[in-house]
């Protein structure tokens, strides 16, 4: 996968780009990361990239003109890349959402700053617009680097097993069980017992009880959307005596 990210501050993803599994990746030729620098497509002298408003208001507006000139020059070395806007106006991003973007062939992220965007890069690029949430950042690096991360490790052959993508929390729809390891007990708090049974189908239930145990109290809102199956309804069932 080719994923371009358009920024005003390309150093801000040194950290993050060169670090860990998306670093791996990366050497392994799995996915490849250009960040391009949105200033080095102004026209002018000071390399302006925003102006004020039209209609007056507070805060600035990043122009059209370097913003397009950039796109169009990404897009003649990634023309199948899939246009994304960070603004805190977009659609939500999910772990659905980073496994349908895995699938492309490529991506060109756009970080917004300031107010926002010129709305004609929307409307000339069919720019997906996707936040991180209900919140607002100083600028869309962050959102870009979040949404790296996440893509870049659902491509296969990032992470050394593929079963620890599939049972990520929200891969089906609800959150994880809890994890241990050695040692079997620390200050008096102990491992269940029934991860060290051996006895794996009671292993594959009880975790399974847990993350729906953990999504009911945590984020109950995910249940409505999760296909539970009939052990699933039994297991919330005995939960809840447990809490009562």
């Amino acid at each position: 996968m080719k994923i371009d990210i358009l920024t005003l501050f390309p150093a801000m993803f040194d950290g993050p780009l060169t670090e860990s599994i998306v670093k791996r990746a990366v050497e392994k030729g799995l996915v490849e990361i250009d960040l391009h620098n949105i200033r080095d497509y102004a026209a002018d002298r000071h390399r302006t990239t925003d102006d004020a408003p039209y209609g007056g208001g507070a805060g600035m507006v990043m122009k059209i003109e370097p913003l397009a000139a950039c796109i169009e020059a990404v897009l003649e070395a990634n023309p199948a890349g899939r246009i994304i806007l960070t603004t805190p106006r977009g659609k939500p991003f999910t772990q659905g959402m980073a496994e349908e973007l895995a699938r492309e062939d490529g991506l060109v992220i756009i970080c917004g700053r300031y107010e926002g965007v010129d709305e004609r890069v929307r409307e000339l690029f069919g720019a997906d617009e996707i936040s991180l949430g209900d919140f607002v950042l100083t600028g869309g690096e962050i959102a870009a680097m979040a949404m790296t991360d996440a893509v870049t490790r659902l491509i296969p052959g990032v992470l050394g097993s593929a079963e620890s993508a599939a049972a990520d929390s929200f891969s089906d729809g609800l959150l994880e069980y809890p994890h241990y390891t050695r040692p079997p007990e620390f200050r008096g708090l102990c491992v269940p017992e029934v991860l060290l049974s051996g006895n794996h189908r009671k292993i594959d239930r009880w975790r399974r009880c847990q993350s729906l145990g953990r999504t009911l109290r945590e984020r109950p809102d995910l249940l409505a959307a999760a296909q539970l199956t009939d052990d699933d309804h039994r297991c919330l069932r005995e939960l809840g005596r447990e809490e009562s």
